[in-house]
């Protein structure tokens, strides 16, 4: 009897210490293990939705260990505890570009950049030097031109005086549309003979019918199949080239607006090597029509690529219409000029390739510029809504651009839970742009142009991105168009069409929080909480003590992606 007591007394009391322990584990906070790094003496701007501001940062591994004050957060250093001084600068969320090409816009770093041309003086000048400096070059090649630069549309003979030795072949900043040299274009075998092909326009000389040298949709390939394609090599280094850039930017995520398998496999390839030193989800491009074939490759492409922290598939891109410059986007009314900009897709054939996609669980990102196409848009998605039933994880579909949108359809972003991704920089309302938009479509129309405050006030979410490489990847010269309505140098004073103006606060959240929210993960990025992981920037300065009008000023201090510093201003990309 006393041996069974006895074994009852130890028992009890290993399960009594058993509980203290579990008690005091509980009550004990994690601060007594490693702590890898801390960023303090900041102005943090959580990205939680509530507004909250903090001190300093804790990280441990790749995670966010704790969010607070100076004092609170110093308690955590250990000797191993790598600390920066923020200097009193602000410190956010990783920057999350919603909508940018990676390859393209790698591969067009080491190409003619136009982007910020904004005069033909510059586009000339930049075309000459790049030729100059790379006579060795067999094809002279660019990106980023804006069609509104022209009053009659880019001439081949204006490019025949500045190249006269090489084919030249320069892409619109709105992908659609290119400007090639006489010599492309007898290498491409293109007279006044040939036809325009199916889905494509050769703009041609009114008087003679020759080729003007500006070609349009499907009549770009015309060219671009005597292009010699980038190698394997060459996309596997743009890929490099294009994650330092992000990291010079601040930017530790990107939304991959559309892609082919080649890409996929080089996303998937680097980031088992350990190489994508950042995140990204992206669309699987279908042309046309959603066919059978299509779902099988969404079915592979879900297999091959499930979610991921660093790389993840999960969205279909389907192309609507062109782009306002060119004329070719989808529009209610006419232009000035005439033509509304057919969609290249039919309303009910949309209806029908969304609901199949939606079906399938995968997130619609439709390119959408005019509003006509904006519409079709959102009439898919609430025809989606009525013949599916709502996947597990909701739905949140697209629209790509939304550069016009009618004032009836505002508010229908936020009934059926669609996001609007928007590249704010395209809409840096510039005295060429102003003139062009008036010109296309009226000054009264042209103010529908960029509505953020009014889809946001309608419960719409906003999440904005560059469309790089069509405009500059910098996220800062973004906020500041969306927050102040003007160029960089503060044209027009006063803003244009102030009343869509958005608060600092919001234009980050579309950046960050907004954007994590739209491709499903706002679980883990988006905001600087504990448990999010560890994506950090580091601005020069204090953003929200500055005037708005200086926040084009504002440079990236420092970028830490996944816990570790990927950029510094000093010294460069890690």
């Amino acid at each position: 009897m006393a041996a069974r007591l006895t074994s009852y007394l130890v028992v009890a009391i290993v399960a009594t210490t058993l509980i203290a322990g579990l008690i005091v584990g509980a009550q004990r906070d994690d601060s007594d293990g490693p702590v890898d790094l801390i960023v303090h003496n900041a102005v943090v701007y959580t990205a939680d939705g509530e507004g909250t501001f903090a001190e300093a940062v804790a990280i441990r591994g790749n995670q966010i260990l704790r969010v607070g004050d100076d004092r609170e957060i110093s308690r955590l250093r250990r000797p191993q505890t790598r600390m920066i001084d923020a200097g009193g600068a602000a410190v956010l969320p990783g920057f999350n570009d919603a909508h940018a090409h990676v390859i393209a816009g790698g591969l067009a770093l080491h190409r003619i950049d136009l982007a910020e041309a904004r005069t033909l003086d510059e586009v000339g000048r930049r075309i000459r030097l790049w030729a100059d400096a790379n006579p060795d070059k067999p094809w002279v090649l660019g990106d980023g031109w804006q069609p509104r630069l022209f009053a009659a549309g880019p001439s081949r003979q204006a490019l025949d005086l500045m190249v006269p030795d090489r084919p030249v072949h320069l892409v619109a900043a709105d992908g659609l549309s290119s400007w090639v040299n006489s010599t492309a274009l007898s290498l491409a075998g293109v007279s006044r003979r040939t036809a325009d092909p199916a889905g494509g326009v050769i703009v041609r000389d009114p008087g003679t019918g020759e080729p003007t040298g500006w070609l349009k949709g499907a009549a770009m390939s015309l060219v671009t199949v005597r292009i010699p394609p980038p190698t394997r090599e060459d996309r596997a280094r743009a890929l490099r080239a294009a994650v330092a850039e992000a990291h010079a930017n601040g930017i530790t995520s990107i939304q991959n607006a559309g892609a082919g398998a080649e890409d996929f496999v080089l996303f998937e390839e680097a980031r088992r090597s350990g190489d994508l030193r950042v995140r990204i989800y992206s669309g699987l491009s279908i042309d046309g029509e959603f066919t059978n074939a299509d779902r099988a490759q969404l079915l592979n492409t879900a297999r091959q690529y499930p979610d991921d922290p660093v790389f993840k598939s999960g969205a279909v891109q389907i192309v609507l219409d062109g782009s306002l410059d060119a004329r070719t986007a989808a529009m209610l009314e006419p232009y000035a000029a005439g033509g509304n900009g057919a969609p290249a897709i039919l309303p009910d054939d949309l209806n029908r390739s969304v609901r199949l996609i939606d079906a399938e669980g995968w997130q619609v990102m439709a390119h959408a510029a005019g509003d006509r196409a904006v519409r079709m848009a959102l009439d898919a998605y609430e025809h989606a809504e009525r013949s599916n039933r709502a996947p597990a994880r909701g739905r949140r579909h697209r629209v790509e651009h939304a550069g016009s949108v009618d004032a009836t359809d505002t508010p229908r972003f936020g009934l059926l839970d669609a996001v609007a991704s928007m590249q704010p920089l395209l809409g840096s309302p510039t005295p060429a742009r102003l003139e062009a938009w008036s010109r296309h479509l009226g000054p009264e129309r042209a103010l529908a142009r960029f509505p953020y405050r009014g889809i946001a006030a309608g419960g719409g979410r906003l999440a904005f991105g560059s469309d790089w490489p069509a405009a500059a990847l910098n996220p800062l010269l973004g906020i500041h168009a969306a927050v102040t309505r003007t160029t960089a140098e503060g044209l027009p004073r006063g803003g244009w069409n102030p009343d869509q103006r958005i608060t600092l606060e919001a234009a980050l959240d579309a950046y960050t929080a907004g954007a994590a929210w739209a491709s499903f993960d706002e679980g883990r990025k988006g905001s600087l909480a504990q448990g999010m992981l560890a994506d950090l920037v580091i601005l020069s300065e204090d953003i929200f003590d500055i005037p708005a009008s200086g926040l084009a000023e504002v440079s990236v201090a420092m970028t830490i992606f996944d816990g570790t510093v990927v950029y510094s201003r000093d010294r460069g990309t890690n």
